[in-house]
């Protein structure tokens, strides 16, 4: 169960995310909602949402991925973040780059994050064909990390998620997982055009 301190403190967190995230003709109804929940609502509320506690102390779940407390389906990642599918997607392929790092502010994520990023969104727009990808800076329980979402249609950070298959994830993991085969050029035909033989010249005879 959690401590009253701990309690007020995810709230804070969460409060903090809606205000970042959500539309504002839906923060009110959202921050109302959390503000309501008492200590067992709230905790059962994180369990099915995935956001991790670990014992005597709150973890934010997106350490809790990088630690590898908590399993994910990760596509890459380098020495400052990792790319991982999030499991409740707006669209096919919607993917989190997580700084390493607790990184509480949009100024403060490196050059080399949002460039791991770019590389991302090129590798979802090639394997899955989308019209473009979204890059979209976000925060949870102080974490900033960067959505990335292919769009196919019009989809976008407030689109409407749901809930993908262990099967769809594995499936899109193989996919982005796959190298690109080299095609091997054909061969150039070498064309030796034969010489037309000269015709000798034979001087006429004299009687």
């Amino acid at each position: 169960m959690l401590t009253p301190e701990q309690t007020e403190t995810i709230k804070n967190q969460l409060i903090e995310k809606v205000a970042s995230i959500f539309p504002e003709d839906k923060q009110d109804f959202a921050i109302d909602q959390i503000k309501s929940m008492n200590s067992e609502e709230l905790e059962d509320f994180l369990k099915k949402n995935d956001i991790a506690l670990q014992q005597g102390t709150q973890k934010c779940i997106f350490c809790s991925i990088v630690s590898g407390d908590l399993p994910s389906y990760k596509i890459e990642e380098n020495a400052n973040a990792i790319a991982v599918l999030e499991i409740n997607p707006v669209s096919k392929g919607h993917t989190l780059i997580i700084p390493k790092k607790h990184i509480h502010s949009i100024d403060n994520v490196p050059k080399s994050i949002q460039k791991f990023s770019e590389k991302i969104s090129k590798k979802l727009k090639l394997k899955l064909n989308s019209k473009k990808v979204d890059l979209i800076f976000s925060e949870l329980m102080g974490h900033q990390i960067i959505n990335v979402i292919p769009v196919y249609e019009n989809e976008n950070i407030n689109s409407e998620k749901s809930k993908a298959s262990e099967e769809e994830l594995k499936s899109l993991i193989e996919t982005l997982s796959k190298k690109e085969t080299k095609k091997t050029p054909p061969k150039k035909l070498t064309i030796t055009k034969e010489k037309t033989p000269e015709k000798l010249w034979i001087p006429k005879r004299i009687p």
